[in-house]
């Protein structure tokens, strides 16, 4: 499913027009962005929890000469699916 395909299922399950659901899709997406960007999770219960994790520096090859490469530090968005979506797939 992609964000189009998502709008239309929340328009067509909330009985919304396409706009008003991509405004809530994109107003969703956007508060977790903003969180997760001051270092905040989100938490919806029964679905899961998004978050920031920290990759720490470490030693890479370049595929191509073999060569060794320094891959810098990040911060990574993680999600961890909460019990009732993990019921609902299994």
């Amino acid at each position: 499913m992609n964000k189009n395909e998502l709008i239309e299922h929340v328009a067509k399950t909330a009985d919304i027009s396409k706009t008003a659901a991509a405004r809530a899709v994109d107003a969703m997406m956007g508060a977790v962005t903003t969180t997760l960007k001051e270092d905040g999770s989100v938490t919806l219960v029964g679905f899961g929890t998004f978050s920031v994790g920290k990759r720490e520096a470490r030693r890479g090859r370049d595929p191509r000469t073999g060569s060794v490469i320094e891959i810098g530090a990040a911060r990574v968005p993680k999600f961890r699916p909460g019990k009732g979506l993990k019921e609902a797939i299994n």
